[in-house]
């Protein structure tokens, strides 16, 4: 249970208000109704998706017909005049599911890419779960919670397999590790560093799996150049498969279990 402190700081306040608006936005974790692989489908059709989806080289091909009611680029597809079945588009990777070529009506179909297989996301902002979201289950802001850390990066990049959302082992790409304390105790979690060199963490701790869910993200700004960075653990995420059923998102490699109860950050779904 959280317990009660000081008004959050209005900072606090501001990204938690974001959050929910990108959690609860038309083409976010809410939205997704479908991760298809196109491996398992090796005629292309794809139950509940209009079109035909095959595997060419690096592009996925599509075939489309009038009544598919698909559009590509924006714009309607239409039957070429030698091929009633449908003329094929060339697609590669989407870079967001709100930014995909392949649509129909507001339903967003994203080409996705993942260690060399393929598949299509159906992102339909009117899916149950975004239709029966109710928020965020949040514990209190706490002081306590934001630590200084320190980000040691190992000599080479490392990959390790990992458990993922939907049962299957995939490499986790890590750069270092993240150090803190907590009431005198040090702790360490294994950290990859994104693009814009901020830190991510997939972590689990004590409350996992009963007070919160099963496991739990966290981002830190790039730290400084000496390595120093603020790690606020106020800010631990739920996964998007906490949202969505669909989403790939990898378990905690080795080490990255923290042996306390960390009621910070968000803990669950609330559903109406």
């Amino acid at each position: 249970m959280s317990t009660t402190h000081a008004p959050a700081p209005r900072e606090w306040q501001d990204w938690r208000e974001r959050r929910l608006a990108a959690v609860s936005a038309p083409y976010g974790p809410l939205a997704l109704a479908g991760t298809h692989w196109l491996s398992d489908h090796p005629d292309g059709r794809i139950d509940g998706l209009p079109g035909i989806w095959t595997v060419d080289g690096d592009e996925v091909v599509l075939r489309a017909a009038d009544g598919d009611r698909l559009a590509v680029d924006g714009r309607p597809v239409t039957d070429g005049p030698r091929d009633p079945g449908g003329r094929p588009h060339r697609l590669g990777p989407d870079p967001a599911p709100e930014a995909t070529r392949v649509t129909q009506g507001e339903r967003h179909l994203q080409v996705l890419r993942r260690e060399g297989r393929w598949a299509v996301r159906d992102f339909d902002p009117g899916s149950p779960a975004r239709r029966g979201f109710a928020g965020i289950e949040v514990h209190d802001h706490h002081e306590r919670w934001i630590r200084p850390g320190r980000f040691r990066p190992y000599g080479e990049r490392r990959s390790v397999r990992v458990p993922h959302a939907d049962g299957v082992r995939r490499g986790l790409g890590l750069a270092g590790e993240l150090a803190f304390t907590l009431d005198g105790d040090a702790h360490t979690l294994q950290v990859a560093v994104e693009g814009d060199g901020s830190l991510w963490a997939v972590l689990a701790d004590a409350t996992s799996g009963t007070d919160s869910y099963r496991f739990r993200f966290l981002r830190t700004p790039a730290p400084a150049a000496d390595g120093t960075v603020t790690v606020d653990l106020n800010r631990t995420l739920l996964p998007p498969c906490a949202f969505a059923d669909h989403f790939l998102c990898p378990f905690p490699p080795p080490g990255n279990t923290l042996p306390f109860a960390l009621r910070a950050g968000e803990r669950n779904r609330r559903s109406r």
